[in-house]
């Protein structure tokens, strides 16, 4: 073949290969999603919008991202994907042009009480083994400095086969770990309240026990009638010493009680086990209270908290030991890596400091290593997910991010804005879904969702560039522009909270004084102080309402009518309508479908491929026994009852038949909040981000606080769903109570009656009062980072 020929060949080839710049999604239907088709330009940057609720998640990351993970997993062995979570295939007619995706989202981290910002991220990886080659004196391995590796050491005769003749030999081991014995890696050691466990004047089968679940009536019940240590008839008090021993403290035993093999262990270590070792925000709200009330946490006198072992913090590099250098702020921290000059751990030294480098690019310079990671915000979460692919060498992959900008400053936006341009700029695509309009301006590429949320969402309303958005006339294109105007008139406090010496974290003796009845805006930057302030130091007693970004924790059967407390006086409004059991109306007690135990749908695990989730046939996805849909209501039986959106369900229980005033006021607190399109049965799985706060916001309402305290209630809304947060909070305001905001939205800032900003930066720059006052004297004054950016956004 000739060099023209081969030439032209080539060429013809690399037009092809140049046509495949385009992901094209056709008939999507992933949850609200009405078979939508869009065509996604790649190595650019394209931001979603829509109000929250509209389907861009669905389409971004239950769709785009899920068939891409999908078909990435498919590539290993059978035997690997069988180690692997199972990806069901999106519900959509045609995905092309797919590229891997990286998913950063706001998932938050693991709250594993040994995780921490440094475990998190490869940190504390690199710093270990530095200390294990550069530390003095040398005490072994990188092992030696990790806090979740303790020291273990045994000797035993072993059996060896030598020369055709069994020989036994001694051997021992012994492995140096960095974890404190006495906390075991988790800085804090706890005490029992044993007066919380029983009441003594009691005994076992009187129900003396009071921890949840520890029923005589099931398997602990007989357990401890049959396990013949003490008297279950006897009151505790008269317990001898080896009987209380037994009750609270006994070890594991194996024991047989009726012909059956059972384990009985004491109380105390079984708590330990079951409770004391999770995360106490991951546990049920009953147990957490349980848990709360009965175990007071403490420093560990013996590491003071580090976690480390005496003998990983006897090692030093120029005087810092490795909890010093984990406790340090991480800026700090990257000044002190950068003054190591070591050539033998060159390599290592260039990767920490790029490391550590990203987490001050990023704006999170202001933590430390040993911060730990479920204390992170949503917003905190991702970026430090962002870190690991900030210097990665990989080009023509999607990066797919959950609202970036949350729990961002103004006056940091900008820095997470060049992130994403970098990003793109490698030559990836980059997938945004984001509400604020100092993001969306930076697109190349705007997909706007909606018209509606819920139902009345799901369709593409444009596509297009920033500009044919401005013009386009849809919610979002009318309200970028929008620019909140400050108060005229600021309301008049009631009284004041007083705050004298505040130091938690960075705060620095901080004396300030809330004042109530009215709308306090606290600000600052990233870091600055302000969680600290408002969740350290304004107790959380009685007339507190807080309300955190804590992620609202549910099975698949959960929905807004379980987790708001509408089902039970549904179920009892049911039960009166036809004289039969409430329990009869929960597809998770008796009214259950016995087919597919109330789920509606019938799974079938097909080990490592996708299991498949077909509808139930006996009650056709309607969850419930046949008799029960038979039970009617107002002309409606509970399956359809439970169909309805929140808006109809309102106007059903509130006249008529079926009128329910407590269903009615739980709904009306739902309305309240911009929640009336969700239905009521719909699995909490499926909400958004936005939508689960404000679920959170209603549920608290009915709560009877004076002061409510609220963790950027903005996060996941839309510019439109904005001016109808802010007049509840208005409401619940002129209702009497105290509403206190930790909030970076400038809307929200200017509405308020009093600010109290915090900085001047972040971490140990911050943790001081910088402003007080109204937002009008704010902008006037210009003399914070706050000040300079409210006044932009009001025009002033």
């Amino acid at each position: 073949m000739s060099t023209t020929a081969r030439t032209q060949r080539r060429s013809a080839a690399a037009q092809v290969a140049d046509s495949h710049d385009l992901i094209r999604v056709h008939g999507a239907r992933e949850n609200n999603l009405k078979d939508v088709s869009v065509e996604i330009p790649k190595r650019r940057l394209t931001v979603f919008t829509g109000v929250s609720g509209s389907g861009k998640s669905s389409l971004v990351f239950g769709t785009i991202a899920a068939e891409s993970q999908r078909l990435i997993n498919e590539t290993y062995s059978a035997f690997v994907q069988g180690f692997m979570p199972t990806l069901a295939r999106p519900e959509v007619d045609v995905l092309e042009g797919l590229t891997t995706a990286i998913i950063v989202d706001q998932q938050r981290m693991g709250g594993d009480p040994r995780s921490t910002v440094g475990t998190a991220t490869d940190a504390n990886a690199m710093l270990r083994i530095l200390f294990s080659r550069l530390g003095r004196p040398h005490i072994g391995s990188p092992r030696a400095f990790s806090f979740n590796i303790p020291s273990i050491s045994g000797a035993g005769a072993v059996t060896l086969e030598r020369g055709g003749k069994t020989v036994k030999e001694r051997r021992s081991f012994s492995i140096l770990g960095g974890m404190c014995p006495r906390c075991e890696g988790r800085g804090s050691v706890n005490d029992i309240d044993l007066s919380q466990l029983y009441d003594d004047s009691k005994s076992l089968n009187e129900g003396a026990l009071t921890i949840p679940g520890y029923s005589m009536d099931g398997w602990y019940g007989r357990i401890f009638t049959g396990c013949g240590f003490f008297d279950p008839d006897k009151p505790i008090k008269k317990f001898t010493k080896k009987q209380l021993h037994d009750l609270l403290y006994k070890e594991s035993t194996k024991i047989k009680v009726d012909g059956i093999n059972l384990t009985y262990e004491g109380l105390i270590p079984r708590i330990q086990k079951s409770m004391l070792s999770k995360d106490v925000d991951s546990l049920q709200p009953h147990i957490r209270a349980f848990v709360e009330r009965t175990v007071t946490f403490t420093t560990c006198p013996d590491c003071g908290g580090t976690r480390l072992a005496e003998t990983a913090r006897s090692s030093k590099i120029e005087g810092i030991n490795i909890a010093d250098a984990c406790a340090m702020q991480i800026s700090d921290l990257a000044g002190w890596v950068e003054g190591l000059d070591e050539a033998s751990v060159a390599p290592l030294l260039a990767a920490l400091r790029h490391t550590l480098d990203s987490f001050v690019e990023i704006g999170l310079g202001y933590l430390s290593l040993d911060r730990p990671s479920g204390t992170l915000s949503g917003g905190e979460a991702q970026r430090v997910k962002m870190i690991r692919h900030l210097g990665s060498s990989l080009t023509d992959v999607t990066y797919v991010f959950d609202e970036p900008t949350i729990g961002l400053h103004p006056h940091d936006i900008q820095r997470m804005n060049n992130l994403l341009l970098r990003l793109r700029d490698k030559g990836n695509t980059v997938l945004v879904v984001e509400h604020k309009p100092e993001t969306i301006a930076i697109a190349d590429h705007v997909v706007d969702l909606g018209p509606g949320a819920g139902t009345a969402g799901g369709t593409v309303c444009f596509e297009g560039t920033v500009d044919e958005l401005r013009a386009s006339g849809t919610i979002t294109g009318r309200h970028l522009g929008d620019r909140a105007t400050l108060k005229e008139k600021v309301r008049t406090p009631t009284a004041q909270l007083a705050i004298r010496g505040a130091t938690e974290h960075n705060l620095r003796d901080v004396d300030v004084d809330v004042p109530l009845g009215v709308l306090v805006a606290v600000t600052g930057v990233a870091g600055s102080g302000k969680s600290s302030l408002v969740r350290g130091s304004i107790p959380a007693g009685a007339g507190v309402v807080s309300i955190d970004q804590g992620a609202i924790r549910g099975s698949r059967r959960s929905n807004p009518a379980t987790y708001t407390g509408l089902l039970d006086p549904i179920r009892k409004a049911f039960a009166k309508a036809n004289d039969v059991k409430p329990a009869l109306f929960s597809s998770n007690s008796e009214g259950a479908c016995p087919n597919c135990n109330g789920a509606g749908v019938v799974y079938t695990d097909l080990a490592m491929m996708a299991g498949v989730a077909s509808t139930c046939e006996e009650c056709e996805g309607r969850r419930f026994d046949a008799a029960v849909l038979g039970y009617r209501l107002g002309g409606r039986d509970i399956s359809e009852v439970l169909a309805m959106s929140v808006t109809e369900a309102e106007e059903f229980f509130g006249v008529g038949e079926a009128r329910t005033p407590a269903a009615h006021a739980i709904l009306g607190r739902l309305v309240d909040v911009g929640l009336g399109y969700l239905g009521i049965g719909q699995p909490l799985t499926t909400l958004s981000g936005g939508e689960r706060q404000r679920l959170k916001l209603a549920t608290h309402m009915a709560t009877d606080g004076g002061v409510y305290v609220l963790d950027e209630p903005t996060a996941g809304l839309h510019l439109a769903d904005v001016e109808q947060l802010l007049g509840l909070l208005d409401r619940l305001v002129d209702s009497g109570k105290s509403v206190i905001v930790v909030e970076h939205h400038q809307a929200v800032m200017a509405h308020a009656d009093w600010i109290i900003d915090l900085g001047p930066g972040a971490g140990h720059d911050g943790g001081r009062v910088v402003f007080e006052g109204t937002p009008a004297d704010l902008v006037a004054a210009r003399s914070t980072l706050t000040g300079e950016h409210l006044a932009a956004y009001v025009g002033a």
